[in-house]
């Protein structure tokens, strides 16, 4: 594939040209850029899917590194989450890290990132609660756009991206 490398990452050009290249439909709708959930829903029409927040974590060690992925308005215990994913304390990732492993900064993080994770340090985990949706908002890359994708269509992308899904309870703080 012809991907238009920048520090070996691919762009919002590159992921729809991949996309669209592996039949993975999607829709797309431009919007100012959004840092959080609640930015989005002030600037983006309804758009039918889960609206969701990309959570990136990385362990006490930074040896392991987790996409976590939730809805929107949860709070999720990371704590729990730890426990659940078996790492001893989960912490924010920074944004270096996000950046090298990714290729994206805060506010544009998203599961299309994984597609820059090409060593597949990053383990996406999903929230029980959602992974069932029939299609999920995510950024291409950018936090100026959104993107509405079909689950079968993000079980292919992490597919060919070679970063299964897993699936676990993820509890909310109080």
């Amino acid at each position: 594939m012809a991907v238009s490398w920048v520090n070996n990452m691919f762009s919002e050009p590159d992921i729809l040209r991949f996309l669209d290249e592996n039949a993975i439909a999607y829709q797309r709708l431009e919007h100012p850029p959004v840092y959080t959930c609640q930015d989005a829903d002030l600037v983006r029409p309804k758009l039918s899917g889960e609206h969701i927040k990309n959570i990136f974590f990385r362990d006490e060690g930074s040896k392991h590194f987790f996409l976590a992925v939730a809805r929107c308005e949860k709070r999720i215990d990371s704590r729990a989450l730890g426990r659940s994913l078996h790492v001893h304390k989960l912490h924010l990732g920074s944004p270096e890290q996000l950046l090298t492993l990714l290729g994206v900064t805060p506010g544009a993080v998203s599961i299309l990132g994984l597609v820059n994770d090409v060593d597949c340090k990053v383990e996406l985990v999903f929230d029980a609660e959602i992974w069932q949706s029939e299609a999920f908002l995510c950024h291409p890359l950018v936090n100026t756009a959104t993107l509405v994708i079909s689950r079968q269509g993000l079980l292919q992308f992490c597919q060919l991206t070679h970063h299964p899904t897993r699936v676990v309870e993820m509890a909310e703080r109080s």
